[in-house]
Formats: C-alpha cells, sequence, structure tokens
C-alpha cells in the first residue's frame, strides 16, 4: 500500500540522519559507526574495489571462497553483497579488539604472527583474506582477529590441539556469547544504504521491514 511505503521511507530518512552525527557536527558519508570509531562510504567503496580487482585474480581465494570447508572464520559473516560482507568484516575486527579488553586478553603481535603463519598453512592468508571478502592488506587484520579469537578462547579454557574437548566446545560458545553482548552493547549503526549489524549474526544484513518498519538496529 502507498501509505505502508511512505511511512518506510521514512523511517529509512530517519534512521540515515542518526548517522549524520550530533551537536550540529554532520558527519557526511559514514558507512558505520562503531563506539566512536567511523567507516566512511569512501573507505568501504574503494576497499570493495580493490577487493574485486584482487579476487578476479586469484584463483587460490575463488577456489577457498567456493569451498564449504573455507578457513575463513565464522565472523567473516555470510552477506548478501560484496559491500555487506566487506563491512562485516571491518566492524568484527573493532568488535573483536573490545572483545579482548572485556575478557582481560592482550593480544601479542607475536601472537598475530602465528595466526598470520596458520593461515599461511591452511591456504594462503592472503587468499583467504580475499576468500572472506576483503582485499589482500587486510590478511593481518584478519590474522589479528584469529589470534584474537584463539586467546580469548584459551583463556576461557579451551585446549587448541583438541577442537573436541568439551571445554573447547565450551569456550567457542562463551566467545560467540562474548562476542554477541559486545557488539549490542557498542551501539553499531550502520548506514542503512547497506542494511543493519546482527550481533546474534556476527553479520551486516539486509534491512527487514515488518509493519512499514525497517528492522534497522539503529
Amino acid at each position: 500500500m502507498p501509505g505502508k511505503s511512505v511511512k518506510a521511507a521514512v523511517a529509512v530518512v530517519l534512521a540515515a540522519g542518526a548517522l549524520a552525527g550530533c551537536g550540529g557536527s554532520p558527519k557526511v558519508g559514514t558507512a558505520a559507526l562503531v563506539g566512536d570509531d567511523r567507516i566512511t562510504v569512501t573507505t568501504l567503496s574503494q576497499t570493495v574495489r580493490d577487493w574485486r580487482a584482487q579476487f578476479r585474480s586469484d584463483p587460490a581465494a575463488n577456489e577457498l571462497r567456493a569451498n564449504p570447508a573455507n578457513p575463513a572464520p565464522q565472523v567473516a559473516g555470510d552477506s548478501e553483497s560484496d559491500l555487506q560482507g566487506a563491512l562485516t568484516l571491518l566492524i568484527n575486527f573493532r568488535v573483536a579488539d573490545r572483545v579482548a579488553r572485556r575478557a582481560g586478553v592482550e593480544v601479542t603481535g607475536g601472537q598475530v604472527d602465528g595466526a598470520l603463519q596458520a593461515l599461511n598453512r591452511q591456504g594462503g592468508a592472503q587468499s583467504i583474506t580475499l576468500a572472506s571478502g576483503l582485499p589482500r592488506a587486510h590478511a593481518r587484520d584478519l590474522a589479528r582477529l584469529v589470534a584474537t579469537q584463539l586467546a580469548v578462547m584459551q583463556r576461557f579454557g579451551a585446549d587448541l590441539n583438541n577442537r573436541l574437548n568439551p571445554a573447547t566446545e565450551q569456550a567457542g560458545r562463551q566467545w560467540n556469547e562474548l562476542f554477541q553482548r559486545t557488539a549490542a552493547g557498542m551501539h553499531i549503526k550502520v548506514n542503512p544504504r547497506y542494511g543493519h549489524y546482527d550481533p546474534a549474526k556476527f553479520e551486516v544484513a539486509p534491512i527487514v521491514y515488518r509493519l512499514s518498519s525497517p528492522d534497522s538496529g539503529i
């Protein structure tokens, strides 16, 4: 119905206005706000352009992305578009840093190096990064995310040499729960043109319209 369409459009505009900032200091071109950290539309667009060019020329990345056993981490999400997928990871990198602080874990450069080496053994850190939806320049960011997850799970009692250990499985669940709670508490705001951030799924998902109101999460 026309009335519903108008209401939905107005709601999207109002949601977009929330990203303009406050105190009379508008921030034009914001893709997402993660706490006090801003991801710009320009940064997101350039990131995806770089990714597309690199992904096309990397057969290993294409094979990994098509493989259900892709070693890319869970927090890469399963978004419907390239922009949503890239924005998911850019947001989750920031959430993971906050998770580490909440868990009282300090991730060292040596741990990131170790995660990078592990990704290289699983198919190449740069190819896995491309398969996850980001250009090669973010390989170390992805490795840091992996290192953070491992460090936090160890803090929760995981035996990283035994994935089937009940303690490891429990630590994995605790990581997921802490990540979700942390993300929810950061009041992540996403420009409605890209969708909304869903902490329960670790990803930026399309806005779902319900009773003429967008479930934008902001």
